[in-house]
């Protein structure tokens, strides 16, 4: 089992920064692969970013491609998401979630945990 914890959510104003952290407990040596997703809405959830575990791969979503960046401290067991440029659109549920088999995919049945969630909200 693997339990994640998000934290660092909040609100600012269009063109702000936030920098939200995923810390990872227990079995960490299954992990392949993390990934932030997030959820408006109304709207279905959707891939943001993810990183493999061994830092050798990061992907993005073509809507934050350039303003996000996803990096892991693997001493600290944490994932991190920085949202630099934010937009309106951005506002959100973001969750962190883990995947044991690989890291080729979006689709969210490739993911095993989830995290609960942390709120983004953009103003403008």
């Amino acid at each position: 089992q693997v339990q994640l914890l998000e934290s660092g959510g909040g609100s600012v104003q269009a063109g702000g920064s936030l920098r939200l952290s995923c810390a990872a407990s227990g079995n960490l040596n299954s992990r392949k692969c993390m990934a932030w997703f997030r959820q408006a809405p109304g709207k279905e959830r959707e891939g943001v970013a993810r990183v493999n575990v061994d830092g050798s791969s990061t992907y993005y979503a073509y809507y934050v491609e350039g303003r996000f960046t996803i990096t892991r401290d693997s001493a600290k067991k944490v994932v991190y998401l920085q949202m630099d440029g934010l937009k309106p659109e951005d506002t959100a549920m973001y969750y962190c979630a883990a995947s044991v088999l690989y890291c080729g995919s979006w689709a969210e049945g490739a993911f095993d945990y989830w995290g609960q969630g942390a709120q983004v909200t953009v103003s403008s």
